[in-house]
């Protein structure tokens, strides 16, 4: 294994990358919505989804515990709520849930699992049978897939406030004051109303997103094989802050984005012994592979 406690240089320590990214983010987010209404929609929704899914990464960065290791000033940079849907207090809770899980994948267990125990899957009515195969498909995951998230998000918040459970609820009111703040700035003061900044650049920005998600993980009866590398090229890479390396990030969740892929090219042969081979060269072969044609089906095989 590559020894990743080695003296490092002070832009390291202070972590210069991720802060550049931290700004950047924001400054492209300000410049892009600030210009807004003089873009056509063809410009800058594509451009809006790309930052959001940046800001999504930016934020899994940040709940990672960097540029810095303080949980409450990460969240000040983290909260601000572009991509509108999930508050940042619940992704990081989520999130963190899933790294420490055994069993990846695994419905009831893993907060992020796509996949269905049997019994709960032959109770669903065939439409939503075909409606989950569909985002089993590249091209349903990216068109499908934020609704579909986002109603199974919003079912399981809501059956927490029905269990009585409200420890999440006082993040929720102080996540929709930024989200109608933010709103209506955007509509009163830019001229860029609710409807299609949620539309056309907060949906687009889950489906990016997904891209990365698709193949993360998979069932397995050997753990090691449940996850995957995508090594893609540089907009890619970027865009995820290397997450799409995801079986390094999974190993050392503690190593900040930009030193990924050394670790990765360091580790490479002995990962992808690991996991089983279970990597793809780029998105354009999952998109070869997959765009049409289901990765697999959304049954957790394992027992």
């Amino acid at each position: 294994m590559l020894n990743v406690t080695v003296e490092r240089p002070l832009w390291d320590k202070l972590e210069l990358p991720t802060w550049l990214v931290v700004v950047g983010v924001y400054a492209a987010w300000g410049a892009l919505v600030y210009a807004g209404g003089g873009l056509p929609w063809w410009i800058f929704c594509p451009l809006g989804a790309v930052i959001i899914a940046w800001h999504g990464s930016v934020q899994h960065e940040l709940l990672h515990g960097h540029p810095t290791r303080s949980v409450w000033f990460n969240s000040i940079l983290g909260w601000m709520p572009l991509g509108l849907w999930m508050p940042y207090h619940v992704y990081r809770e989520n999130h963190l849930l899933h790294h420490r899980v055994a069993t990846l994948t695994q419905p009831g267990e893993d907060p992020e699992s796509y996949y269905f125990m049997q019994q709960d899957w032959a109770s669903l009515c065939p439409v939503r049978r075909g409606i989950l195969r569909a985002n089993n498909t590249l091209l349903g995951r990216v068109t499908l897939g934020p609704m579909i998230v986002l109603v199974r998000f919003g079912i399981s918040e809501l059956r927490l406030l029905a269990e009585g459970n409200l420890s999440r609820l006082p993040g929720w009111i102080f996540h929709a004051v930024l989200m109608s703040s933010l709103l209506y700035g955007l509509d009163h003061y830019l001229g860029i109303p609710a409807w299609y900044y949620a539309i056309g650049c907060a949906y687009p920005g889950i489906s990016f997103i997904l891209v990365r998600s698709f193949l993360e993980h998979r069932p397995s009866d050997i753990p090691a094989h449940r996850t995957a590398v995508v090594e893609g090229n540089w907009f890619w890479s970027l865009l995820f802050l290397n997450v799409n390396f995801h079986v390094p990030h999974h190993d050392h969740p503690g190593i900040p984005w930009y030193r990924v892929p050394a670790l990765y090219r360091a580790e490479r042969d002995a990962i992808l012994e690991r996991n089983g081979g279970y990597m793809f060269r780029s998105y354009g072969q999952v998109a070869r592979q997959y765009l049409l044609r289901p990765k697999d089906m959304p049954v957790y095989p394992v027992r």
